[in-house]
């Protein structure tokens, strides 16, 4: 199990401790009771220790036009990419729209993925969870969402496999995971994240 920092003792002696991987979490869900997010959460919850999941926001950011990223781009886009730029890695945790990713989850990645030349996500590894109160599991939102990180060098955890169906009856009211049938296979997901994070990374942000 590798920690993301240092090892040793720093100039003034003192031991130096190891940091968990920073690990942005895209939601691609903005209702308020989103089953993405609480799934997003129930995740960052179940994480093991050297992983620190961190929502980043997308639902403010303007449709990507290239005319505003002439000069000083917009502030949200601004925003977003700078936070972005500091994460080591990528949890994508997104419903199905039409058999698809969200307009807010796509509009995310093209914003994130220009200028040319200065893509946020690439060489950062990646998973992707599929969530619906259905029966399917957004498979197609899932498969959808792999084809545009093949283009985007984001390796992407190929197994286990996350189509989470049903999911409208696994949280309580303070929005919280409840269901013991699926809390397992989460802890499964999340600490295969790590390991898939830990095989591709030989330092932070720098695939080995």
């Amino acid at each position: 199990m590798r920690l993301w920092a240092a090892h040793g003792r720093g100039a003034n002696g003192r031991q130096i401790m190891p940091r968990p991987l920073r690990v942005a979490t895209i939601v691609g869900s903005l209702r308020r009771e989103s089953f993405s997010r609480k799934t997003a959460n129930a995740l960052a919850a179940l994480a093991p220790d050297h992983l620190a999941l961190e929502i980043v926001e997308i639902g403010d950011l303007p449709l990507y036009n290239e005319d505003l990223d002439h000069g000083e781009p917009p502030a949200a886009w601004a925003r977003f990419r700078e936070e972005m730029r500091g994460q080591e890695a990528v949890l994508f945790v997104t419903p199905e729209y039409n058999r698809s990713v969200p307009g807010v989850l796509k509009n995310a990645i093209d914003v994130g993925s220009r200028p040319y030349g200065h893509s946020i996500w690439a060489k950062k590894p990646g998973a992707v969870v599929s969530v619906t109160p259905g029966a399917l599991g957004a498979f197609g939102a899932n498969h959808h969402l792999r084809q545009s990180a093949v283009f985007l060098d984001m390796p992407l955890m190929p197994q286990p496999e996350a189509y989470l169906a049903g999911v409208g009856t696994w949280f309580g009211e303070d929005g919280t995971l409840q269901n013991e049938k699926a809390q397992p296979f989460l802890e499964t997901v999340i600490t295969a994240f790590a390991d898939w994070c830990d095989k591709l990374l030989k330092g932070p942000g720098e695939l080995a």
